[in-house]
């Protein structure tokens, strides 16, 4: 079957070594099934993966993605809850410390056919294109996340985006608007925040800018080049929800202003099944909908990559099948 997949690591030049191809059919354990594949999205998970970043060589050959849509094997169309819980885990299964997302241990989505268990399965709505039903299990599922579950945020808040153009923050600035915050956001170029406030961003700052006033809450996928500025720009008692790091691990951690302040910094991680469910219903009701920056066979696998790897994007990139 054909497949994105990446068969040894290159840490300096992770494109190289991106393989479109043909592949093994899916193994199926019991209790597993078989998803035909119709639309997949492009993750940074993905690239780390081309890196070697959270997957040894020894895992590899892995083929590439973490979530998607398509049509199970009695004919329904479905959505993949791409967090694989342990055998025999009960609850919050981003917090099972043997949990893995699809491309970790188990092949992943940018293929034709994956195999998936059971119980990660949900129905896909019929107004929800399969692309746009691909977004949600790991960008928009991450930020409803950080939003709704992680921030102790509430509607009427004010809270900063940063890097206006990613998937995640992206799904921030449209389920943020849609439910009644105050969102503000920074981008890079002037072309990332005019459309930023298309989406619905009230405010559009340069990386960086020194803003009109503290925000309640930060939603962080930057990490090292923008931490500095998102500590800065809290109120006292703010919140800074970090899922990500883009740029780095390792920023200063300016605990003085953290014990000061009384700041507080919550990670996140995807998220639950019973959460993707909510976001779907959410979609569903307010009538919002991930924002699609292109389309692509899997074929031209290697052009979205490229774009996501350049910063040229604005929304999520997505493989059809």
């Amino acid at each position: 079957m054909l497949a994105a997949f990446v068969s040894t690591p290159a840490p300096k030049d992770p494109l190289s070594v991106l393989e479109v191809g043909e592949r093994p059919e899916p193994v199926v354990p019991d209790g597993w099934t078989t998803i035909q594949v119709k639309a997949v999205s492009l993750n940074h998970h993905d690239l780390f993966s081309l890196q070697g970043i959270g997957l040894p060589a020894e895992r590899m050959p892995m083929i590439l993605g973490t979530d998607a849509a398509g049509i199970d094997e009695d004919g329904n169309e479905v959505v993949v809850h791409g967090v694989i819980a342990s055998p025999g885990w009960m609850g919050d299964e981003t917090l099972d410390p043997k949990r893995s997302l699809l491309s970790e241990v188990h092949q992943g989505s940018m293929a034709e056919r994956v195999a998936v268990p059971r119980r990660n399965l949900l129905p896909k709505p019929a107004d929800l294109s399969f692309a746009e039903a691909a977004c949600l299990p790991t960008a928009w599922l991450t930020a409803y996340r950080m939003l709704f579950v992680r921030s102790g945020l509430r509607p009427g808040q004010t809270v900063l985006v940063q890097g206006a153009s990613g998937g995640v923050a992206t799904a921030l600035i449209v389920l943020g608007r849609a439910a009644g915050y105050r969102i503000w956001v920074t981008g890079r170029s002037e072309e990332k925040r005019a459309a930023a406030l298309a989406l619905g961003a009230e405010q559009a700052f340069e990386s960086g800018a020194r803003l009109p006033e503290r925000v309640d809450g930060v939603m962080e996928t930057v990490g090292k080049a923008t931490w500095s500025h998102s500590i800065k720009s809290l109120r006292p008692g703010g919140v800074i929800v970090t899922s990500g790091a883009t740029t780095g691990y390792d920023p200063g951690a300016e605990l003085n202003r953290v014990f000061f302040t009384q700041l507080s910094v919550i990670g996140s991680t995807m998220g639950t099944k019973d959460e993707l469910e909510a976001l779907i219903r959410m979609c569903a009701v307010t009538g919002v909908r991930p924002i699609i920056d292109v389309e692509l066979p899997l074929t031209e696998a290697r052009e979205g990559f490229a774009r996501m790897s350049e910063g040229r994007t604005n929304g999520k990139i997505v493989f059809t099948l």
